[in-house]
């Protein structure tokens, strides 16, 4: 595949991903320009990444990328989103496109106006567990599918890991919920490690969703998860003949006797002198999952953001979709009708969307 370009709008904790990416894969990927709000701004990231930044969007698109990567602030994504459609370039947008219902269907209007081409950046089903999960079930182990349990994601993450690992596709569901306070030491966090014991407020949010089909979805989720290092992540997923708990399968074999075995982690470095990267993941005597950018020393969500960038750059050349808008609307859609079921402690209940219209 030749060298994705592109250019990054925005700057932040998340955009900070696709420089890392670009860096440790320069021969896969390139950062042709950043574009900031300032100019102030634009030096400092120029002269920290070494890359082309400037504050003017034209600037940016005279390098001629393949696509543009939109990293800006939910409030605002929507009328960068409309504006980069007017000019005709493909778009993977990492922020959830819109802040309530009615922008997101005002989005999907114009996208069809404009005839914008978009593509959304989330990521999770691409990360090695979850890609080695819907392998296994893609692989008939688990039977059909009906029950999924995850706390481990939120809102809009989440729920795209419920559709895809249920296969519900753009059903309507019935979603209860509750949140409730608790206290917990801090250990981590996107500005590092805490050892100070310091005791923080956090929020512990539940959700029960279920779909037309039957199939159920349930929430149990805390911010504080994705960096604790005292509140674990877990994962039930159950088929009518077996189920992924963890890293462990239970499955019935082809005489119905009962089979009990490990996801396997391959990651090469682990008590020897080789760099460290992940390989993959084994189940029974079968790869599941090969990293595709090994040996290049990239965290999971690294390697699942780098896959989103090589599916761009396919669908920049061929139009061949990996996460288009209309699953992240739906996505996002849900996930607001969730949090309002949080919220409120009543139940709120989807409507088709048109979106999901056939």
């Amino acid at each position: 595949m030749k060298k994705a370009r592109f250019i990054v709008i925005g700057y932040g904790w998340r955009a900070d991903f696709f420089y890392r990416i670009a860096d440790a894969l320069p021969e896969r990927f390139e950062i042709c320009a950043g574009v900031l709000r300032t100019k102030e701004r634009a030096r400092q990231v120029s002269e920290e990444r070494q890359v082309f930044a400037t504050d003017d969007l034209n600037e940016a698109l005279a390098k001629m990328p393949d696509f543009a990567v939109l990293c800006v602030p939910r409030a605002i994504v929507k009328d960068y989103l409309l504006r980069l459609m007017d000019i005709g370039i493909p778009v993977l947008c990492e922020t959830p496109p819109g802040q309530n219902d009615e922008e997101l269907r005002e989005l999907w209007a114009e996208t069809g106006k404009r005839k914008g081409r978009v593509q959304v950046a989330e990521q999770y089903f691409l990360q090695p567990y979850y890609a080695g999960a819907l392998e296994i079930i893609r692989t008939g182990y688990l039977g059909d599918v009906s029950s999924v349990m995850l706390s481990a994601l939120h809102g809009y993450h989440a729920v795209s890991m419920y559709r895809k690992l249920l296969g519900t596709g753009y059903e309507n569901c019935t979603i209860r919920g509750w949140k409730f306070p608790f206290e917990v030491t801090a250990t981590n966090s996107r500005t590092g490690f805490d050892y100070s014991g310091r005791v923080i407020q956090e929020e512990r949010r539940w959700a029960a969703l279920e779909f037309e089909s039957g199939k159920t979805a349930f929430l149990d989720f805390s911010g504080e998860q994705y960096f604790s290092l005292i509140r674990t992540r877990r994962w039930n997923i159950q088929g009518l003949r077996g189920e992924i708990n963890d890293m462990t399968v239970r499955f019935l074999n082809e005489d119905n006797l009962p089979v009990e075995q490990e996801i396997r982690r391959m990651d090469v470095g682990i008590n020897n002198n080789s760099e460290w990267s992940h390989k993959g993941l084994m189940f029974l005597d079968r790869s599941i999952y090969e990293n595709p950018f090994y040996p290049a020393r990239l965290n999971d969500d690294e390697i699942a953001i780098a896959s989103c960038l090589a599916a761009m750059k396919e669908y920049a050349d061929t139009g061949k979709e990996f996460y288009p808008l209309r699953e992240a609307l739906q996505d996002t859609y849900v996930s607001f009708a969730m949090e309002q079921a949080m919220e409120s402690g009543s139940p709120a209940m989807t409507q088709t969307q048109p979106w999901a219209e056939k």
